[in-house]
């Protein structure tokens, strides 16, 4: 049994930024990963790095919306018919989230948490050599109707209301960002603060950074059990080995409920299923990533391929794909961006993303226990925030004041 100061469980973009902070703080940690590193949620999404990510998926217009779509297969929030107490809690939680003043403050402490990934991202850039596709070009909303385009300048008025840019669109402004745009849309928004990588390549960089600093990354150890004594947690036990770490770190995404379960903590993440669409596309087909507003569709360009992303399916832990929503996608990109998804197809993907009623993450330690961090659900945005949540962890482990309040993203916050 090997004995650690912290032991990080999973391998996405939260659990290696989190081994990754506490190495360079001198730690020694351990990271234990169920699969291969990156093979999550963390593997296949837009990239992006958004301090525009306005309203949250709870608010009152939204909630509207939501329940149009919420079962149609096809629409861009579904939810997978079934019977579960754990999805009717999740739900009721959704509702009474989606409150004007609770949007607002989500909104406020979201873009907080990003605003700090995004400096921690332009200081890993150098550290790493930039070898992730770091590219710091802003993003356009793209809108097709009267409707989306006044939601995307409520968005940015909101936005600017905590500071942050952005500049609307005409249909001809949007045209001139967008060459290929379609004719029939209407305008959008251009947020300038916004950045975008190739988020593969930048959590593996990050990882074989942190076992340089000392980090000892173990794979194919799916996590079992935490053995626990009074208000520690004493033991973990794993598939292929049992480790003791004076600190437990928790950021397996969806599958993080499953694992305190038995400790007699309920979290409330759904596993919210995205998918996306990889292309071959020359370089010089779309430069900047691209929001299709109506359609919740992400366009991303990596040099030589273009990413088509979407869709939130809360399905449970269920990675089967649905052929369905996949063309929806398409035939999204299609009509926003005509020619673009023709391309040659290299990639379908989906995963499961760890999303919380109020879309704001888990990060913190449960009253209940007195060496155990939780960080999770932190829904589609774990690119946006992953880096400064690895860096709040590793100073909660280290009894190192936090850069940024904790309170809201409190594991105690549900009850």
């Amino acid at each position: 049994m090997s004995d650690f100061d912290v032991a990080v469980i999973g391998g996405g973009v939260i659990g290696v930024s989190a081994a990754h902070a506490l190495a360079e703080r001198g730690a020694r940690v351990v990271l234990l990963e169920r699969g291969a590193l990156c093979s999550g949620a963390s593997y296949g999404n837009a990239g992006w790095i958004s301090p525009s990510h306005g309203t949250p998926l709870p608010a009152p217009g939204v909630i509207r919306q939501a329940l149009r779509w919420l079962f149609d297969p096809e629409s861009p929030f579904y939810v997978k018919p079934r019977p579960s107490l754990e999805l009717a809690r999740w739900l009721w939680g959704f509702l009474r989230a989606a409150s004007a003043p609770r949007a607002a403050e989500t909104m406020r402490v979201n873009r907080q948490l990003i605003v700090a990934s995004l400096a921690r991202y332009e200081k890993l850039g150098a550290e790493l050599g930039d070898d992730f596709g770091f590219a710091r070009r802003g993003l356009v909303v793209a809108c097709e109707s009267d409707e989306g385009l006044a939601k995307a300048r409520h968005e940015l008025e909101l936005l600017q209301r905590l500071g942050g840019e952005g500049q609307a669109l005409g249909a001809a402004e949007l045209r001139a960002r967008l060459p290929g745009a379609a004719p029939s849309l209407r305008g959008g928004v251009w947020f300038p603060e916004d950045a975008h990588l190739d988020p593969e390549r930048f959590v593996l960089a990050l990882a074989r950074r942190a076992s340089e600093l000392g980090a000892q990354l173990e794979t194919g150890q799916e996590v079992l059990e935490l053995e626990t004594a009074g208000r520690r947690v004493t033991r973990v036990v794993a598939t292929r080995g049992e480790f003791r770490a004076q600190q437990v770190v928790l950021a397996a995404g969806a599958w993080s409920p499953g694992v305190v379960s038995r400790l007699g903590l309920a979290l409330p993440v759904q596993a919210a299923k995205g998918y996306s669409v990889t292309v071959r596309c020359r370089p010089d087909r779309l430069a900047d990533p691209v929001l299709l507003s109506e359609a919740k569709v992400a366009v991303t360009p990596l040099g030589d391929r273009l990413r088509f992303a979407g869709t939130l399916e809360l399905a449970g832990l269920d990675l089967s794909v649905n052929a369905r929503r996949v063309r929806a996608i398409l035939r999204a990109a299609e009509r926003f961006l005509p020619g673009l998804a023709e391309s040659p197809r290299l990639e379908t993907w989906r995963g499961l993303r760890p999303l919380c009623p109020d879309d704001k993450p888990v990060l913190g330690r449960p009253r209940a226990f007195d060496n155990l961090v939780i960080a999770t659900g932190h829904g589609m945005s774990g690119i946006s925030q992953g880096p400064m949540t690895g860096r709040l962890v590793a100073e909660l482990c280290l009894g190192v004041a936090p850069s940024l309040p904790l309170a809201p993203f409190s594991p105690d916050r549900f009850g």
